[in-house]
């Protein structure tokens, strides 16, 4: 296996399958700061994503670090009704791993970043115990087609969603959280009999073009997406909003995924509640205007309601009050 022995050497590689300049880019890799050109405002996140906390080896290829590294900051941006357009990119580099293995990683990093057309505007190198990866993020409103040219477009913020609002998702409650727990469980073994939950979980599905249509809707009063399960991120939603409230939610078995079910019951556990507490969905929730929530639901597929926001400051989940906590990254 060929090592990789300088900074330098890294460098070539990276500059190998990410290209420095675009037209949001204008002075890319290699000074001391990139140069951006926006035509506006700028909406921006940062996550981590760092061994045997965010991911193991035993059961992440590298490829699979490569492309959820990068999803989960896209995520953001379409969580904010935004369009992605550029990242820095910091990397923690452990001994051991060859130049394949960075091959691979920054190989399907790229591939994600070019489907998403997103370009690698810097970042920074280090040595350390165990392999880290931070992404930083930005991006711009989105602007529909046959906007005024003095309309910049709007982010989806969490604070103007109101009682009577209905609670949608576009994507999976629960499914990447069942692959969590079967790949701590048994390894990629599980794969054979839970390949949905196990894909859910190494390599979740970003929908740009969904948060597009999402932020073009009048409907749309509020949108997030779920990182931490809807049992811990329904009440950030909440806490975001002038006058607190609550919700209720629905989350009948016919809405949940046949492998969810097939979980639950083989752990007898409710798959209601275990939908519910999730993590890592990535999943887009939001809320949208009661009377123009039909002409949404026509306008953007796979939007499912869940509930509506209610003046009552208390989660009913199928008809009784949730209380529990959902998943936190600091107790597990």
């Amino acid at each position: 296996m060929k090592n990789i022995s300088s900074e330098q050497d890294f460098l070539e590689l990276i500059d190998t399958y990410f290209p420095s300049e675009n037209g949001h880019v204008t002075l890319g890799r290699g000074d001391d700061c990139s140069v951006l050109r926006t035509n506006g405002q700028l909406c921006i996140s940062k996550d981590l994503f760092i061994e045997n906390v965010h991911f193991r080896r035993s059961y992440f290829s590298p490829a699979d670090i490569g492309y959820k590294s990068l999803a989960v900051n896209i995520s953001d941006i379409v969580a904010m009704g935004g369009v992605p357009k550029a990242f820095a990119l910091g990397l923690i580099v452990p001994d051991g791993l060859g130049k394949e293995y960075w091959d691979s990683l920054l190989k399907e990093m790229a591939k994600l970043a070019n489907k998403t057309g997103i370009i690698l505007a810097g970042g920074d190198l280090c040595k350390g115990p165990s392999l880290g990866i931070s992404v930083t993020v930005w991006g711009e409103p989105y602007r529909a087609e046959g906007l005024d040219v003095t309309d910049e477009g709007r982010f989806l913020t969490r604070g103007n969603a109101k009682p009577g609002d209905i609670l949608f998702i576009h994507g999976s409650l629960g499914l990447a959280r069942t692959g969590l727990l079967l790949l701590e469980e048994t390894g990629m073994s599980a794969n054979k009999d839970y390949p949905a939950s196990i894909q859910a979980h190494l390599r979740p599905e970003i929908s740009i073009e969904t948060g597009k249509a999402l932020s073009a809707s009048p409907a749309v009063t509020g949108l997030m997406d779920l990182s931490d399960g809807l049992a811990r991120d329904l009440p950030r939603f909440i806490d975001c909003c002038e006058t607190a409230f609550g919700a209720e939610i629905s989350l009948p078995e016919e809405i949940l995924h046949r492998e969810i079910l097939k979980y639950a019951k083989a752990k007898n556990i409710s798959a209601e509640e275990h939908a519910f507490r999730g993590g890592e969905d990535y999943a887009l929730f939001g809320a949208a205007s009661a009377d123009k929530f039909k002409e949404l639901s026509d306008n953007v597929d796979g939007i499912i309601p869940i509930g509506a926001l209610t003046d009552k400051s208390e989660i009913i989940l199928n008809g009784k009050q949730f209380i529990e906590k959902g998943f936190d990254h600091f107790s597990g």
